[in-house]
């Protein structure tokens, strides 16, 4: 089959429409992720599952979607670049139709260094949001572990399922952060993760492309997205997104614990990435860098299978030629 060149707008289509998919499938355990990887001295949560529990405990069967409208409203631009970025360098890398893997190293490299633009603030408003149900069992563990006590305030804090994390909003925190750090302040952390999207990129592109192609005796770095089935394009995102998100999850934990604003009693704050680095090391150990690698997986595989499925059956392109 003749190669056929990106279609810009359809692809950004394709890469929105997945976006959202994806996210609504598995923002439960993204949330869990953001929770237990910014678990320090406390130990609130023993892991996934018991994170998922006390938060529709706590919080409600909704408490398990905190930030995910932030996430919905930016993850359509943020897959959208990330997917046809990728699509258009390995278009431009391309001699002949046929791609090196150094060229589908660097085109992952480019999707990733592009999506930055969007992932840093909507990664940031995100964990304010996640974290804060955390914060807010930290506290209720606290003041347990303390016992009873005459103090009013005490009291109150140890009261068990009434200690909802106080309600905000994404507005409410970018207002903020636009008035008291300006435009800087919505990318805090923005050299943590483009140290964590670049390597991933660079690691699931040309992982998937070639898992893609598997089984097929044709070019496999032709245009293989033309060619691969549904199911093999959904197995192979699931695979090369599990693999690149358990590589990169130590940046990932780094990530995290740079964005997030509020820290509980104890909590170490950071000045840079090598001082969170080396921090981290110290008091918590190499063990520490892989908090939440299985939830990160959890929620990586499924996000980037959904994302290829649907960005392989080529909805922007039938939506185009229905407007067209």
């Amino acid at each position: 089959m003749a190669d056929k060149k990106v279609s810009l707008p359809a692809k950004l289509i394709n890469g929105g429409v997945a976006g959202l998919v994806g996210v609504t499938c598995v923002f439960p355990i993204d949330l869990a992720k953001t929770r237990l990887q910014n678990q320090q001295s406390a130990r609130v949560y023993s892991g996934m599952l018991d994170c998922l529990t006390k938060t529709i405990k706590m919080e409600g069967y909704f408490g398990m979607y905190r930030g995910a409208a932030v996430n919905l409203t930016l993850v359509t631009p943020e897959k959208a670049i990330k997917l046809a970025a990728n699509d258009v360098f390995r278009q431009k890398l391309s001699k002949d139709g046929k791609l090196a893997l150094w060229g589908e190293i660097l085109a992952g490299c480019g999707a990733g260094t592009c999506q930055v633009v969007v992932t840093t603030p909507m990664e940031m408003l995100k964990i304010q949001l996640q974290d804060a149900g955390r914060l807010a069992a930290q506290r209720t563990v606290t003041a347990s572990a303390a016992g009873p006590t005459p103090s009013l305030v005490a009291s109150q804090s140890a009261q068990p399922s009434t200690n909802a994390p106080p309600r905000t909003s994404a507005t409410r925190i970018t207002l903020e952060l636009l008035k008291t750090r300006g435009l800087r302040g919505l990318y805090k952390g923005a050299g943590a993760t483009l140290m964590r999207d670049v390597p991933f990129s660079m690691i699931y592109f040309p992982l998937f492309a070639n898992l893609n192609a598997v089984g097929r005796t044709e070019d496999c770095h032709s245009n293989p997205q033309e060619r691969a089935p549904f199911l093999q394009s959904f197995v192979a995102g699931c695979t090369a997104g599990s693999v690149a998100a358990v590589a990169v999850t130590p940046l990932d934990v780094i990530k995290t614990r740079l964005q997030t604003l509020q820290k509980g009693e104890g909590e170490d704050s950071y000045r840079g990435i090598i001082d969170c680095a080396q921090r981290i090391l110290k008091r918590e150990g190499p063990a520490a860098f892989l908090k939440g690698a299985t939830c990160r997986a959890l929620v990586i595989a499924p996000l980037f299978g959904i994302a290829q499925g649907v960005y392989f059956l080529g909805i922007g392109e039938h939506v185009l030629g229905l407007l067209g």
